[in-house]
């Protein structure tokens, strides 16, 4: 999505179409993720297996599905008379390169990717309304997730809503970044923040507002989307309200 929104800064191109697809769900990929102890085993509940952030999180639970967005030129759209849901203002990218799969502590490139996202963007921490956060519902990512968050953003963080979509979708690996994009943008257009569900239990080390089980209708200027995915690859979208 970052890289189809910079050929259309760069001038190469008036409209891209990008996305995700994923259809992760078979033995190979199963067997290979419980071998790395990072599938939740609360076989017993599945509907609440998945539960990011909540301190009896003990993993992902795999989901499928895809995503697809146009991105065009801002007068290219007017033009067309294209339905605009928010404008995309900027991208961070890091990697680690710390461990084949855990990020590194404190969640540091996560944070370096969102603050390169928000230099790009001209924004201050504080201009944030809500951040789609990766959330994958394991126990050192959600953690490390949150690190990140407050060493960006401060103060901001212990007021700013975040919420994990994957509470509801599942972690659908190569398709999560297209789809919670997408919720991210909905977020903003339609004003409602979706919320974290499954959320029942605090964590010490997860103490920001995860819009627990409820959606939130709040005014959404500015929404980021987070995708931390293994072993520090770290992707940051921010979009704000098209006016």
């Amino acid at each position: 999505i970052g890289n189809a929104a910079r050929e259309i800064w760069d001038e190469e191109a008036d409209v891209m179409i990008t996305g995700g697809s994923e259809a992760a769900i078979t033995e190979m990929s199963v067997g290979g993720f419980a071998s790395a102890r990072t599938l939740s085993t609360r076989n017993d509940d599945p509907k609440s297996a998945s539960r990011p952030f909540d301190a009896n999180r003990d993993g992902f639970v795999l989901g499928e599905g895809s995503g697809g967005l146009v991105i065009e030129e801002l007068e290219h759209a007017k033009k067309r008379g294209a339905r605009i849901y928010a404008e995309i203002i900027g991208t961070g990218y890091t990697g680690d390169a710390y461990h084949i799969t855990d990020m590194a502590p404190g969640g540091e490139g996560g944070a370096r990717a969102l603050r390169r996202a928000l230099k790009q963007a001209q924004l201050n921490p504080e201009d944030v309304s809500y951040i789609n956060t990766h959330g994958t519902s394991t126990p050192v990512g959600d953690p490390g997730e949150t690190a990140a968050i407050k060493s960006v953003f401060g103060d901001h963080a212990k007021t700013m809503p975040v919420s994990s979509t994957k509470s509801m979708t599942g972690h659908l690996l190569g398709a999560s970044g297209a789809i919670e994009t997408i919720a991210a943008t909905l977020a903003i257009y339609h004003n409602i923040i979706p919320p974290t569900i499954n959320y029942e239990t605090p964590d010490p080390e997860c103490d920001l507002d995860y819009v627990p089980n409820e959606a939130r209708e709040v005014p959404v200027e500015v929404a980021i989307n987070n995708s931390f995915g293994f072993g520090g690859h770290n992707a940051v979208v921010i979009m704000k309200k098209f006016r």
